[in-house]
């Protein structure tokens, strides 16, 4: 990669980060019939984002100028970043109504066949596991809630 490109998105993702944190202390502390508050998830994310960007600064600005000059451009995927930016949308706007586990099992899903896996029952286990057990801890352990799965109306 370019370590100058890499330098300013690791600082530019820190800044994202820090909103994070910043505009998670301004949600409400909890939520009628949660243990868990909604500030959670903004806040932990936040503290990540910055975490991996401080580590991706300190891993460009260790690089030695020979580290990068290899001559090789690195091809733009395109196609796999709009397959990916699609697929986010489509996680967004589904999760409501089709539920977390089923929309969370496609998301992986589609994500790990696009960055290359050879195998689709390591992914659709890996994928239904994660959904499932993500889903499992958070609302009966942690009582948070979660969308479930979709009630069919008509039925």
């Amino acid at each position: 990669m370019n370590r100058t490109f890499d330098r300013y998105s690791s600082i530019c993702f820190a800044l994202v980060g820090a909103l994070f944190v910043v505009e998670s202390r301004n949600i409400s502390t909890s939520a009628y019939g949660s243990e868990v508050g909604p500030n959670m998830f903004p806040l932990g994310l936040g503290l990540i984002l910055i975490l991996l960007s401080l580590r991706l600064f300190w891993e460009s600005s260790r690089k030695t100028a020979g580290d990068s000059a290899s001559g090789n451009v690195a091809q733009l995927q395109y196609k796999r970043f709009f397959i990916m930016l699609a697929a986010t949308f489509l996680y967004v706007f589904l999760l409501e109504p089709i539920g977390y586990i089923l929309t969370t099992f496609l998301f992986l899903f589609i994500s790990f066949q696009v960055m290359g896996s050879k195998s689709y029952l390591k992914t659709t286990l890996v994928s239904l596991c994660f959904s499932v057990g993500v889903y499992y801890v958070y609302v009966n352990l942690l009582k948070g809630t979660l969308p479930g799965f979709p009630v069919w109306s008509g039925m």
